[in-house]
C-alpha cells in the first residue's frame, strides 16, 4: 500500500490515480491517514453505486440467511 501526504498530493495527483488502479494509496495529513484512494478503472456507474451501498450489502446479508 503506498502513502502519500495531502500537500503532495495536489502536485501528484495523477500519479496517485495511476497507482490507486493497482493498490490502495493512503493520503496522510500530519502523517495521519485521512483517506484512501481505490482505483475503479473498468467497474461500469451501476457496480459502483451497488458495491459502495450498506443498504444493498445488508439485503445480500438477509438473503443469504434465509
Amino acid at each position: 500500500m503506498k502513502t502519500i501526504n495531502v500537500r503532495n498530493l495536489q502536485k501528484k495527483i495523477r500519479t496517485c490515480l495511476e497507482a490507486a488502479q493497482k493498490d490502495r494509496v493512503v493520503i496522510t495529513r500530519r502523517g495521519d491517514p485521512v483517506a484512501v484512494v481505490t482505483g475503479v478503472e473498468g467497474y461500469d456507474w451501476e457496480d459502483l453505486l451497488y458495491m459502495t451501498s450498506p443498504s444493498f450489502w445488508r439485503m445480500i446479508e438477509r438473503r443469504r440467511k434465509q
